[in-house]
């Protein structure tokens, strides 16, 4: 069982644009869709699609037009109760693929709500194989919100505690692994070089940098890292190894939840008990399988690239302390 966190939801809205987009004109779009979103809502649609079991922990109102969108789903829902409403992100597509996305901030979750949140976590993580705490946090709770949660969820669990996958960015990453030690982190290139401090705008060489960066905090601060690259495939760093896989050639539809079906993928390799390369092979074919669709649709199986991923040790030394 794969149980998933989005703290701070959103209906996923996307357009496609007949021409590129030109700011400050009017322009046609040819078609759009609308989506339940949030980082841990798309893991948990693509492992259910998969057929695997998946739970997804959602902070929600009974009347917000949001909770119409995550009910079509079908994933099985553990849903908190909140007050606001579930923020709206816009993403528009031209027809090369370019993306401009537009993200909304979340609606304020007060602190009894905040630890309505927590408790509905740490029950829903009961026999759970992993947690996945995923995407941005909603104003009104700290920075630190995943941490403290990572916290909860071991001390009430112990040994029988599942695996903690983090995908979040700033300020609540940092705080991950500065205090938590989490199992699994899935940063992209600049979110691992601000979590580091870095600027990646500076960098000659994105796959030697990214090493550098992952090796710094793997295995000692955080067990694993799977660092996603876009076209340039994802690399993979563990306390017995790291590895490179390459990116499929593919039509662009959309990068939106590319990286939330990375997870996934990993995830659901991890679940079938593959070693470290194949789990990032299926990571990557599920990001472009994710990447040709439009929106947020989740990728089933059949949507996966065909052929294989090619992935090869990285000759990288992984850090041991």
């Amino acid at each position: 069982m794969i149980v998933t966190l989005t703290a701070n939801p959103s209906a996923d809205r996307a357009v496609v644009l007949s021409d590129a987009l030109v700011p400050g004109e009017v322009q046609r779009a040819v078609s759009s869709r609308e989506d339940a979103g949030g980082k841990g809502v798309n893991v948990a649609r693509v492992v259910t699609a998969a057929g695997a079991p998946a739970r997804a922990v959602v902070p929600v109102g009974a009347h917000d037009p949001y909770r119409v969108l995550l009910e079509d789903t079908g994933i099985a829902l553990d849903v908190v109760e909140v007050a606001g409403r579930a923020r709206a992100n816009l993403t528009i597509t031209d027809p090369t693929g370019e993306t401009t996305k537009l993200n909304l901030p979340g609606a304020e979750l007060s602190a009894v709500e905040a630890e309505a949140l927590t408790a509905g976590v740490v029950a829903a993580a009961e026999g759970a194989t992993w947690l996945v705490l995923a995407g941005s946090l909603p104003p009104g709770v700290p920075a630190s919100f995943y941490a403290d949660l990572v916290s909860a969820v071991r001390g009430r669990w112990g040994a029988a505690a599942p695996l903690i996958a983090v995908d979040a960015s700033g300020e609540a990453l940092a705080a991950v692994v500065e205090s938590a030690r989490p199992d699994l982190i899935k940063p992209n290139h600049e979110e691992l070089a601000e979590l580091v401090g870095e600027d990646p705008s500076l960098d000659a060489d994105v796959l030697a940098e990214a090493a550098r960066r992952a090796t710094a905090l793997v295995p000692g601060r955080v067990a694993s890292a799977l660092v996603t690259l876009g076209a340039d495939g994802a690399l993979l760093f563990t306390a017995d190894g790291a590895w490179r896989g390459r990116a499929p050639k593919i039509q662009v539809a959309s990068t939106v939840g590319a990286g939330d079906s990375s997870l996934a993928g990993y995830l659901l390799a991890d679940l079938d008990g593959a070693p470290a390369p194949d789990r990032l092979a299926r990571s990557i074919a599920y990001g472009a399988a994710a990447a040709t669709l439009p929106g947020t649709q989740a990728p089933t199986p059949a949507d996966l690239p065909p052929g294989p991923i090619a992935v090869s040790d990285f000759a990288t030394p992984i850090a041991t302390s």
